[in-house]
């Protein structure tokens, strides 16, 4: 069920809601991705008796797109509004890629929110550390221009990428782009938009925040196949876990790919319930 939270003046968040019981979930996609991607993940969350919610973060999915406040930090506030408008506490919130930079950034400034922690190929993000210029981070990450593209040739070009994908999760990721009545497309969040994210990733990186953490903490990093690669996520994953404050598993995927959710949502599922095995009361509150 979709329901539009109000978070700060003029803006409204998209939430996707799945029944159960507590601790709940609290699910945040990536930079210029959508709620749905975590549907099935959640759908493995409810039928084991936990509540989940999926966000549209602002500009993003169906959710408002004001003017201002693509950045970390607005996000990470507009997460703490909507836990309290819907009196949530206790949550396990989980962030994928971008989104695990957001969830950082809530647990350390709202640790009565976040019982734990999961960081789903992202959440130690830095690009600052990634490129030796902004100029370099600019370039290289510019999204593609795809207004105008008909949906069912991006459809195909999905599903051709991503053959072990389903059906739902393939939907998903078109949904990160508006169809119009013409059956063609356009961006949900525009690239002006997507590029001030970017810049405050660069301005921004979580490594500041992980002290403040001492909620258990998930990190499931996508291991690449290039060995160069693979050393080099794991050298900032070991990093971000050893700064933590609290306690931290790390879930390797070996091969996996940088969207696990839609790739392995039964795995990722069973790692987000056995981080939930690790809380005990009092350190959820039912709500």
């Amino acid at each position: 069920m979709d329901h539009l939270v109000p978070v700060a003046d003029g803006v409204r968040l998209n939430v996707l809601r799945w029944p159960g019981g507590d601790p709940a979930y609290l699910l945040v996609h990536g930079l210029a991705s959508n709620a749905s991607l975590w549907t099935e993940v959640a759908e493995s969350l409810s039928a084991q008796g936990h509540r989940a919610f999926a966000v549209d973060l602002r500009g993003h999915g169906e959710s408002d797109r004001p003017d201002t406040g693509y950045d970390t930090a607005t996000s990470a506030a507009d997460l703490a509004s909507l836990a309290d408008a819907l009196e949530l506490r206790g949550l396990i919130v989980a962030g994928q890629s971008w989104g695990g930079n957001v969830v950082v950034r809530l647990a350390a400034s709202r640790p009565d929110l976040v019982a734990a922690l999961a960081l789903i190929d992202g959440g130690w993000i830095d690009l600052a550390t990634a490129f030796g210029s902004w100029e370099e981070c600019e370039a290289a990450l510019r999204p593609p221009e795809l207004d105008g593209q008909r949906a069912d040739d991006v459809r195909r070009y999905i599903r051709s990428s991503h053959p072990s994908w389903s059906a739902r999760a393939i939907e998903a990721t078109l949904a990160n782009l508006r169809v119009r009545p013409d059956g063609r497309l356009e961006r949900r969040l525009p690239i002006p938009q997507h590029m001030q994210i970017v810049r405050s990733m660069w301005e921004e990186p979580p490594s500041p925040y992980f002290s403040l953490i001492t909620a258990p903490t998930l990190l499931a990093p996508a291991i690449p196949d290039d060995p160069a690669r693979a050393r080099a996520k794991r050298t900032a994953v070991e990093m971000a876990a050893r700064a933590l404050g609290g306690p931290a598993v790390l879930r390797e995927y070996v091969g996996g790919e940088h969207d696990l959710h839609a790739q392995q949502p039964e795995a990722l599922a069973a790692d987000l319930l056995a981080l939930a095995g690790r809380l005990a009361p009092p350190d959820w509150t039912p709500s």
